[in-house]
């Protein structure tokens, strides 16, 4: 018997951005080969040999059994190193066969330019995510600071470019890419219109990508469909281009780039530019909303699970007090000199049944001593004495595990094996935690006249396997003779815990 494995979500982006380099290396020597299938075919052999082995570990095939993190801390350093030899020996080889060095060289070399790309993305990511800024950051805000960072840079630019012969002339303003921060500093105010009237000028852009966002596709396009889209943008550029187009041709920027902007407003290049904006900013907003509504759905369904695993442990609590009310009423009327003892042991399991198992998971030894307690108590309760045997093999002490799984199968045993039995009963349990996976095992004597039981606690037990371990147990029951079997299997839980 054997449980489904849960699968990682290994990323192969990595593998795709880096065979995408290499294979533009080779285009680009068959380009200047005059397109030559040759040149392609022997440009790209020689780098995918030489970037096997990023190729092969970026794809997975080595079987890496470290956390992810691990995994890529260990791969940041590797590749670099890797890449850094394999820049150096191929330069130093150069002389010796020009062609074959040259390509092995230039691929490292962007490999390792890539590398280092993929290395600032992912602290400049996980930066960007850890503030408060970076999770509040919506695409209408990066939009704004994006134009505003684009102004100032055109700005100073515009700036930079001025005096300069080749772009400052008597008719026009030509924008070169020119940083000059002497000249930025010098025609500071110069500077601060040059930007104001840039950033004016998108912001007109802006209007429209923000009433696309929040009017058109946020409220017509998703409650009146696609036609009063339509027609609402027409309506929108045909209201508001007129003005656009005679408030940026009155800019003076405008005039000193030379009449970017026609003076006479109704020009349809004027309208053509609002409407590719609407059109532009389309697709992206659907796929931010399609991304919104898929992460609300995902939010519901996560509190749906929480919802009803709350309500499966309300089920399961009183289930066990009342059980346990019954066994020590049982010593009471017994006036057994074990009651004291019962009562202490009784409020130790209370104990972890209240605060303990409220938590999602909990390490192995702590429910293996609960179990311990629980058949204390049994054993102490019942007249008659029976089989018990509880064998415990543990190769990783902080093995996770939801609290109060395993309890459900010893009071089933109890409940319709154990009590009932008109003779000598017996419960042999086995719970074994190896390669990170728990297996436990009951047994217990049964007799004809009685159900093996699928009470409120099996079903309970079920559901909640399948809430907190979908694809990563398997629950079987089997009955030989008079045994009645339950068979359980586990993924460790540290992967699983829930954000509560």
């Amino acid at each position: 018997m054997s449980i489904q494995k849960i699968k990682g979500y290994p990323s192969k982006l990595d593998f795709c951005l880096y065979l995408g380099l290499l294979q533009w290396i080779a285009i680009i020597r068959a380009l200047d080969e005059g397109g030559s299938w040759v040149t392609y075919s022997r440009s790209a052999f020689i780098l995918f040999i030489s970037h096997l082995p990023i190729l092969l570990v970026t794809w997975r095939i080595a079987p890496w059994k470290r956390k992810q993190q691990a995994h890529r801390h260990n791969q940041i350093i590797y590749f670099g190193l890797y890449l850094l030899l394999l820049a150096f020996g191929s330069l130093l080889l150069l002389e010796t066969h020009t062609e074959l060095w040259e390509i092995v060289f230039t691929g490292a070399v962007c490999s390792l330019c890539l590398h280092l790309l993929l290395l600032v993305n992912d602290y400049m990511t996980k930066w960007v995510l850890s503030t408060v800024w970076g999770q509040k950051l919506s695409l209408e805000k990066s939009v704004f600071i994006s134009i505003t960072f684009i102004a100032l840079m055109l700005s100073a630019m515009a700036v930079s470019s001025l005096g300069l012969p080749q772009y400052d002339t008597k008719q026009q303003l030509l924008i070169g890419f020119e940083f000059n921060l002497v000249k930025v500093a010098l025609r500071f105010p110069t500077f601060l219109s040059y930007a104001g009237q840039l950033m004016l000028m998108y912001l007109c852009g802006y209007f429209f990508f923000l009433v696309n966002s929040r009017l058109l596709v946020g409220k017509i396009l998703k409650e009146r469909g696609v036609l009063m889209y339509i027609l609402s943008a027409l309506a929108l550029v045909g209201i508001t281009y007129p003005i656009m187009g005679q408030l940026l041709y009155m800019l003076p920027f405008s005039k000193r780039l030379g009449g970017i902007f026609s003076g006479n407003a109704f020009v349809w290049e004027n309208a053509f530019g609002a409407i590719t904006i609407l059109l532009v900013s389309l697709p992206v907003l659907l796929a931010v909303q399609w991304s919104k509504q898929n992460a609300m759905l995902v939010l519901l369904e996560k509190e749906k699970t929480r919802a009803e695993l709350d309500l499966l442990k309300q089920q399961l609590n009183p289930h066990f007090f009342f059980n346990t009310l019954n066994n020590l009423y049982a010593l009471s009327l017994q006036q057994s000199q074990h009651t004291p003892e019962v009562v202490l042991q009784l409020s130790d399991l209370m104990r972890y049944v209240i605060y303990k198992a409220r938590e999602p998971y909990v390490e192995i030894g702590d429910e293996v001593q609960y179990l311990n307690d629980y058949l204390q108590l049994q054993s102490i309760r019942l007249k008659d004495k029976f089989d018990l045997q509880f064998n415990v093999v543990i190769d990783n002490p902080a093995f996770k595990i939801a609290p109060l799984l395993l309890i459900v199968l010893i009071e089933n045993a109890f409940k319709h094996g154990i009590e009932p039995a008109s003779g000598r009963g017996l419960l042999h349990m086995t719970l074994r935690i190896d390669s990170g996976k728990l297996y436990f095992t009951s047994e217990n004597s049964f007799s004809s006249e009685v159900k093996s039981g699928t009470g409120i606690g099996l079903i309970n037990l079920q559901k909640r396997l399948n809430l907190l371990y979908p694809d990563a147990h398997h629950l079987e029951f089997q009955i030989q003779n008079t045994i009645f079997k339950a068979e359980l299997e586990l993924e460790n839980a540290d992967y699983k815990l829930p954000n509560r």
